[in-house]
């Protein structure tokens, strides 16, 4: 019998009589092959379930690159506001109220520096001082010294202040015509200068001046500044000296120096004062300074605190240049760069004394019997002196 569908009628004879017939659901699975039972059709199951679990497996890396740049650029962001936050407290005015001053030792570490500034309340936060030199590359710049730091100062300026170095600097003055053992002294007693206590110097080595110096300078330092600077200026004003001076070396020239130092207290007259001395040494004449007779009995040690008497005149003692011929065996003083170029470059005259004339100054004489005369006239002022004052007492 024909269908009225004009198809093939199905033959059922071969399929199992208890097992319902399935009928494809699409073109597609009508025309793909089917695989009898097996372990061959179990297998091929297995592979098409795979795509499947690749596709949950890609889908899970994915989103562990996903959550990984998430967090490295929220990490990213929060590092820039640090970052710009802590420059801008960098450079922002600091907490100080007032002028402070503090004082970097030497050999002191970064960490140390930031600690010390953070504990003296000049700065907020030494984490970020320590970013910002670490920043600016200066870490090791940082110089010891004793600094003023201004009112409101940001970390960036305290940075600048101490790599720039611009510490305080305290002075010390020499009077010219002070002894060595006196600036010894001074050097000594000074509470700024650290170090040791220095010993005497040899005299006249020494250049009477104001010097100045940070906290952190030594005292050997100090005493070394003030050699090299009498040397250096001794070495300038010897190559510019007379050509027909009565000696011949640089310690003598010292030597004489001091004499006239501490024979007049006005600049003015060193050329004169040095002149009579140089006329006196070429004419083979005693120098007769009363300051040698005073040197050779108290060494530099002190004044003499009395009036010079005929027995100092006489006393013989390898300074006193009324029992000596030529110049004493060393200075007996540190003179000044005045004294030290009036010395190499006298003013050119014939005389050979001097005497006070009570006024701080000096007459001078080309004559001895004009000479006494001055010293006449000088006892007078002196005796007037004397009775003034014991009539006062």
């Amino acid at each position: 019998m024909i269908s009225s569908d004009n198809s093939l009628p199905e033959d059922d004879s071969r399929l199992p009589a208890n097992k319902p017939i399935r009928r494809p659901t699409s073109p597609a699975e009508a025309l793909e092959p089917k695989l009898a039972p097996g372990p061959m059709a179990k297998q091929t199951e297995s592979l098409r379930r795979m795509p499947s679990m690749k596709r949950r497996g890609g889908g899970g890396f994915a989103k562990f690159i996903y959550s990984f740049f998430s967090l490295f650029l929220i990490v990213g962001i929060v590092g820039a506001v640090v970052f710009l936050f802590a420059m801008r407290s960098f450079e922002a005015p600091g907490p100080l109220q007032r002028v402070v001053t503090i004082d970097i030792r030497p050999n002191t570490g970064l960490a140390d520096i930031a600690e010390q500034l953070a504990d003296e309340n000049i700065i907020e936060d030494h984490y970020v001082f320590i970013g910002g030199i670490m920043l600016n590359k200066v870490d090791g710049k940082l110089k010891a010294g004793e600094y003023s730091i201004p009112p409101r100062a940001s970390m960036h300026e305290i940075m600048e202040i101490l790599v720039e170095g611009k510490a305080l600097l305290h002075t010390i003055t020499v009077p010219e015509g002070w002894t060595s053992y006196a600036v010894a002294k001074k050097v000594n007693e000074d509470a700024i200068l650290n170090g040791t206590q220095v010993s005497v110097p040899p005299e006249g080595v020494l250049l009477p001046e104001t010097y100045s110096f940070p906290r952190s300078m030594t005292k050997a330092k100090v005493i070394a500044q003030m050699r090299d600077a009498h040397t250096r200026l001794l070495d300038e004003l010897w190559a510019k000296r007379n050509a027909n001076l009565p000696f011949t070396t640089k310690n003598e020239a010292v030597i004489l120096a001091s004499i006239v130092e501490k024979e007049t207290g006005k600049a003015e007259e060193r050329p004169m004062v040095a002149g009579v001395f140089i006329n006196r040494l070429r004419r083979g004449m005693r120098l007769q300074s009363d300051s040698t007779i005073i040197y050779g009995i108290t060494k530099g040690r002190g004044p003499l605190d009395r009036s010079i008497l005929q027995s100092d005149i006489d006393l013989s003692t390898n300074y006193n240049t009324y029992q000596i011929d030529g110049l004493p065996p060393t200075p007996i003083a540190n003179p000044g760069a005045a004294a030290l170029e009036a010395t190499l470059n006298p003013l050119e005259s014939d005389f050979l004394y001097f005497v006070a004339d009570g006024t701080g100054g000096h007459v001078f004489a080309i004559s001895h019997a004009e000479h006494m005369r001055n010293v006449a006239l000088w006892r007078r002022i002196e005796s007037g002196r004397v009775i003034k004052r014991k009539a006062l007492e």
